[in-house]
Parts: structure tokens; C-alpha cells; sequence
């Protein structure tokens, strides 16, 4: 099936509707498999995490080719639509943009507790006693690491291995958010799903960030800055891939991203990323904002007339 005008679509719905929790979503199936094998195979081992990856992907894996198979026995315009769903269901850019403004919103209105509660359902680290900055600060940096791995990735690979590369990387990613964690449970028996995650984001956080210097330029944001971010802070991560969208988010709104936060109990030291020119308050906020839908429609352009020109994307070329 020719995936440009599907593309199109599934991306337009995604910026009208977002993912409305209600859905049937392939990321829920994902996760409920993910758990099922996860009871079956889990031990405090790296040899367990790695049978169970490989299990959990063999089976997300047959039923996605199985399924991408079976739309051609569905009548076509049944097909289009599921095919159109599929794609749709791997896009993010107005979920995170509303996930993040229901805290945005939480701290306007000074509830601190409730700014407190969402936050912690879109990051890692402890969010109990953050202060309002803490918390934008950790927004921004939401926006920044999932502009990567939820916006801008699943874009990559439906550009190489279209419908099925977008479901397989989607697979990853949530094998990653579900057990790769640095804590005592998952440390050993997580650690070959978040190494897997960080080898298939390799590429698409080092695009994003040169993305997102290319969007500040548009939106008149601080382009020179971004860039020189990147160049001089991105690789302070102990992420392979965060710190570089997270520098250049720093460097266009001229803040200072990353430092100390808690993880599991655990107080971690991160590095400082960017200058701090001026305190983090909502105007930044906005300001990531119109840098994340900006560096989303550059990317979704880059794709869709990468599949205009291609027909099925660049694997359809090796075919």
C-alpha cells in the first residue's frame, strides 16, 4: 500500500485529535503482552530480560506482519482506514503538547499538588516536593526527550520500513518504558530493552536536535544558540540520545535544563545543560511549544515527500 496520502492523514488526525484515552490503542496491546511475558520469564538477570525481549518482540512482531497482511483481505476502503488507524496510533505530537499543558495549566492556576500529580505520569523522576520551577523545568525536558522518541522517531522509521518499522519501533519504545529502569528490580532484567531503545533512538535524537535548530530559526527562537548548545552540552548526558534535543530546547528558549532530581529514592547529579540568561517561567513553555509542533511539521514534511517520492518508503526501493 502507498503510504504518503495515509500518511497525511494519520498525521493531521493526530494534530486535530491527539490520543484520546478511550481508544483502542496497538501501545495498550503492547503493554498488556509486555506484562504477560514479563510474569512468565522475569528474574534479576540480564540472560531473563533478554529471552523476554526477544519473546515480546517475536510476538509483537508476527502479529504486526500478520496484520499488515490481513488488511489486503479486508474490502479496500476498510484496509485504508485500518492501515490510516495504525499510523495515527504511532503519532504524538498533540498528546504531548496536551500532556504537558494539563500541567502547564495546574501551575497557572497555583495548584502545585495537582502540577505535581500530572507531571508524574509523563516523567521518571520523583515529583512529590519539585518546586514550580522544578516542574517546568521538567516539562520542558519532557517535551524535548519525547519530541525524539514520540514525535520525530516513529516519523524515521515509517520513512525506511514504513506501517511495520513504525509498530516495531513503537514495541521497543514501550519495552523500554516498561522495564528498562535503573532500579532494583529492572537494573539487570531491564537493561537489554533500554539498551535496544538507545541504538534505535541513536539517529533519531541527533536528527531532532538539528530539527529543532532549523524550527527556532523559523519561530525566531535563539537558532546560534541552539546550536552552539548542542555542540558544546549534548553529550554531557548519561543518556546517549536525551541531552541532544534537551540542548537544543536549552539553548533556544537560553535556559538551563537538567541538574539534580530523584529517582526511586535515589538523588541523581545530573549535568547542567545550557545557560541560564534568564529563569525558567511559562513563557518558556510556549516557547517549547511552537518548537515542538514547528519541528514536528518539518519532519512530517521530510516524510511525506520522502513517501511521495518513494511510494512505500525507502525500503520499498530495496524491494
Amino acid at each position: 500500500m502507498r503510504l504518503a496520502y495515509p500518511f497525511l492523514v494519520a498525521y493531521l488526525l493526530d494534530l486535530l485529535l491527539g490520543d484520546p484515552p478511550s481508544w483502542p490503542h496497538p501501545v495498550k496491546i503492547m503493554g498488556h503482552i509486555s506484562a504477560f511475558w514479563e510474569k512468565v520469564y522475569y528474574r534479576p538477570q540480564v540472560m531473563a530480560g533478554a529471552i523476554f525481549w526477544v519473546v515480546v518482540l517475536g510476538t509483537i512482531a508476527t502479529l504486526v506482519l500478520l496484520g499488515v497482511d490481513a488488511l489486503s483481505l479486508l474490502p479496500p476502503w476498510v484496509g485504508a482506514a485500518v492501515f490510516t488507524y495504525l499510523l495515527y496510533a504511532c503519532l504524538a505530537t498533540r498528546g504531548l503538547h496536551r500532556e504537558s499543558q494539563r500541567v502547564e495549566e495546574a501551575l497557572a492556576q497555583g495548584d502545585l499538588e495537582e502540577a505535581r500529580r500530572l507531571l508524574a505520569r509523563i516523567v521518571g523522576r520523583e515529583t512529590d516536593r519539585l518546586t514550580q520551577k522544578e516542574i517546568r523545568r521538567a516539562v520542558i525536558e519532557t517535551v524535548a526527550e519525547n519530541l525524539s522518541d514520540g514525535v520525530v522517531a516513529p516519523m524515521f522509521y515509517c520513512i525506511f520500513l514504513g506501517l511495520p518499522g513504525m509498530l516495531l519501533y513503537k514495541a521497543a519504545n514501550t519495552l523500554d518504558s516498561m522495564v528498562g529502569y535503573k532500579n532494583v528490580r529492572y537494573a539487570e532484567f531491564g537493561r537489554v530493552a533500554a539498551r535496544v531503545d538507545d541504538a534505535l533512538n541513536f539517529l533519531p535524537a541527533r536528527l531532532t536536535s538539528l530539527l529543532m535548530v532549523l524550527a527556532a530559526a523559523i519561530v525566531g527562537l535563539d537558532a546560534r544558540e541552539a546550536w552552539q548548545i548542542v555542540g558544546r552540552d549534548a553529550q554531557k548526558s548519561s543518556s546517549p540520545n536525551a541531552g541532544w534535543p534537551e540542548a537544543a530546547m536549552a539553548g533556544a528558549l537560553g535556559v538551563r535544563l537538567g541538574g539534580p532530581s530523584t529517582y526511586f529514592g535515589v538523588q541523581v547529579k545530573k549535568p547542567f545543560i545550557g545557560d541560564a540568561t534568564t529563569s525558567i517561567n511559562e513563557s518558556h513553555y510556549h516557547q517549547a511549544v511552537r518548537l515542538l509542533y514547528t519541528t514536528s511539521l518539518i519532519m512530517a514534511t521530510l516524510t511525506f515527500l520522502t513517501l511521495l517520492l518513494t511510494g512505500a518508503g525507502l525500503w520499498g526501493l530495496l524491494g
